[in-house]
């Protein structure tokens, strides 16, 4: 692992090189489509306030404090989130931009952050190119709305950022506007894709675009699909070891429970063949309120663990980067459905946001992650079982049959009416 102390002469290069970047979700507004899949007036606060505890210390619900639960289409809560974000040492947002063969989903915020010239904050765009799911998991199952790759496609999503790549707020690599693709090994053919954009960029007067891959869902690689550069996204990719068998769950649970400061050492001891990676860090995770009991939490996600992670990165930065590419991610600023977010909540207060500042000017005296041990609240005193476990197993692999199971009962409903009572006894015994 890299020995992040640092020199004062050192630390003021990191103030004066580094630009940290927050990845933004612009799902707090409503729109007719989450109107129609989840209910009037649906938001990303919906789900957050329904969460719950799986285990005695659990920190869920996760509830905001100094910004309440925010209505994006207000232009005065934008302009505090970039006042709050400023202030703290963040360089810009990354907005994450949701189009479908021509449909763009909750886009209202950054087009009118685009049409308002006092929201004076950096900015880019990470195309989300992933199905909507039911589940939010973007899988091939129970589909809202699909990424369909249509022949077109290629083209007209690129004519639409042309207006965000021209204002004079987008974030640029030497001139070129950045642009960040969340899944690029979803792209039917990736190369002949940005060699299309990059070509329409230049007919209409940008000279050069850098494209950016995200490493999400396994992918390492940007330079194999036609991109400039990789960007790091935990906590996708990460390798540590679970820690379900230590926790005393409250019921069934199906997800898995992981150790921040553990993955936050794997992320630092990354080694990668291309050093053009931009690397990330995240304050803390747990998606809860979407996943329920399927969630992925991380404990001791701490202002102290986030603090340390954050000044090691900035110095790994220094080393492998040069030039005015010196950025840092920080995923995110609002994912307040899945526990990473860096506004202000009612446990932490604006510690985040001050761990953030300590870091990026060079004034963190941590030497090493604070809290790493699972707290004893949280143990599991009576251990596992034999019948337990195969309860759990049992439990969880119905579930995953169940998605299937629908589309039977959909598709042969004669059959599946014999097999209803067999289906709710099997529920009735394992749920």
């Amino acid at each position: 692992m890299p020995n992040v102390d640092a020199g004062p002469r050192e630390r003021d290069a990191g103030r004066a090189a580094v630009k940290l970047i927050a990845f933004y979700l612009p799902q707090y507004h409503p729109i007719p489509e989450n109107d129609e899949w989840w209910g009037k007036g649906f938001t990303e606060w919906t789900n957050v306030t329904k969460a719950r505890p799986q285990f005695d210390g659990h920190y869920q619900p996760r509830l905001p404090a100094d910004l309440g639960f925010y209505d994006l289409r207000l232009r005065e809560t934008r302009h505090q989130q970039i006042d709050l974000a400023k202030k703290y040492g963040i360089y810009g947002f990354c907005y994450y931009y949701y189009w479908f063969s021509g449909t763009t989903l909750l886009a209202r915020p950054i087009e009118e952050m685009l049409s308002d010239s006092e929201s004076d904050m950096p900015f880019c765009v990470c195309w989300a190119n992933e199905n909507w799911t039911r589940r939010w998991d973007a899988k091939e199952r129970e589909i809202l709305i699909a990424q369909k790759y249509l022949p077109s496609d290629d083209l007209d999503f690129i004519k639409g950022l042309i207006p965000f790549f021209k204002d004079s707020r987008y974030i640029r690599l030497k001139g070129a506007p950045l642009l960040i693709v969340y899944r690029p090994q979803q792209l039917p053919d990736s190369k002949n894709t940005t060699k299309i954009w990059r070509q329409y960029c230049e007919s209409v007067g940008i000279p050069k675009i850098h494209l950016c891959a995200a490493l999400t869902h396994g992918n390492e690689e940007y330079i194999k699909y036609g991109f400039d550069s990789g960007v790091q996204f935990p906590p996708h990719n990460f390798k540590t070891r679970s820690l379900n068998a230590r926790l005393d769950f409250q019921k069934t649970f199906r997800g898995k429970v992981f150790n921040y400061y553990e993955i936050a050492e794997s992320y630092l001891a990354q080694q990668y063949n291309d050093d053009f990676i931009f690397r990330t860090v995240f304050p803390s995770w747990d998606n809860t309120a979407r996943r329920k009991d399927s969630a992925t939490v991380v404990l001791n996600g701490t202002p102290e663990n986030y603090e340390y992670w954050l000044s090691a990165t900035i110095k790994i930065t220094l080393e492998k980067l040069r030039g005015n590419g010196r950025f840092v991610f920080v995923n995110a600023w609002n994912e307040w459905a899945e526990g990473c977010y860096l506004e202000p909540d009612q446990k932490f207060g604006n510690s985040f946001l001050e761990s953030t500042l300590r870091a990026m000017t060079g004034k963190s005296t941590l030497s090493g992650f604070q809290h790493k041990d699972v707290p004893e609240q949280f143990s599991n005193v009576e251990g596992r079982t034999l019948l337990g476990d195969l309860k759990y197993t049992f439990g969880f692999h119905f579930d995953l049959a169940r998605d299937r199971i629908r589309v039977f009962r959909n598709t042969n409903p004669r059959i599946m009416a014999l097999m209803t009572p067999f289906v709710r006894f099997f529920r009735k015994v394992f749920y």
